[in-house]
């Protein structure tokens, strides 16, 4: 559980950046180069592969290299983990706003009577 925990701490730091979200995103589309990813940023290689190394340490992608290029993919299965932590995030809160609910027509009735 800890190392879950941690694993998801990572993901989620990695997400909090906009860049690496628009990298993400880029590559939900299929595998790209280093050079791919970083034409749309106004930004270094080296700051590009700075990210790429945050999205890879948390999980979320992996890269290989043939020859000079290095060509990054996602980790579909990564993302199931910060999809579960979601959902049960959400199904606590549904739970909760249900009773909430139910607790408030419960009041209305008896105000009613």
């Amino acid at each position: 559980m800890l190392n879950q925990q941690s694993n998801l701490d990572l993901m989620f730091q990695a997400l909090a950046d906009p860049t690496r979200r628009a990298m993400i995103d880029r590559l939900s589309r299929g595998p790209a180069s280093v050079s791919e990813l970083a034409k749309p940023f106004a930004m270094s290689l080296p700051a590009v592969v700075q990210h790429l190394q945050a999205l890879e340490h948390s999980g979320l992608v992996s890269s290989q290299k043939v020859g000079r290029v290095r060509t990054v993919q996602i980790q579909p299965e990564a993302l199931s983990l910060a999809e579960q932590w979601l959902n049960d995030r959400r199904t606590m809160w549904v739970k909760r706003l249900d009773r909430l609910g139910d607790l408030l027509a419960a009041e209305d009735e008896d105000s009613k009577t």
